[in-house]
């Protein structure tokens, strides 16, 4: 891992931490163990609440769902990032220059907002933006 250890996390590293007990599930625990261990300093938005409760429901069924969001909210070491409407005009702003999701973008925002240039994520469309860095769940356990 890099020697800055404030990063910004995805939300497809909960997800994966939540239903996936392949390599992406343990990789992405891993890294929330990190956070438990004040190895990390995660930040995300709370938009990735959201995108949690919703894909994880959608998978898995509403009870599961509640059990992942509560557990996502009593993370050690997990700053949300509140979407703000400067956020959304960064947003835009992103989304003008990249072709990008919306909700990509908030992300990224959201990182930037903080100082953050690193996210983990297996989202390769994160590689079209210049101002972060991308690193895999792969290169996250190399």
């Amino acid at each position: 891992m890099e020697e800055n250890k404030e990063v910004y996390i995805d939300t497809n590293v909960f997800i994966y931490a939540a239903i996936s007990t392949r390599t992406k599930g343990e990789i992405s625990k891993e890294i929330l163990s990190r956070l438990e261990n004040d190895e990390l300093v995660g930040f995300t938005s709370t938009l990735t609440f959201d995108e949690i409760f919703w894909n994880i429901k959608k998978e898995r069924g509403r009870e599961d769902a509640i059990k992942a969001a509560k557990a996502f909210l009593h993370l050690p070491n997990l700053i949300m990032v509140d979407v703000t409407c400067d956020i959304i005009t960064m947003s835009l702003k992103l989304l003008e220059k990249y072709a990008i999701d919306p909700r990509d973008a908030i992300h990224v925002a959201c990182a930037l907002s903080r100082g953050i240039t690193t996210i983990i994520s297996d989202d390769s469309d994160f590689d079209r933006v210049k101002e972060i860095k991308r690193k895999s769940l792969k290169q996250f356990k190399a």
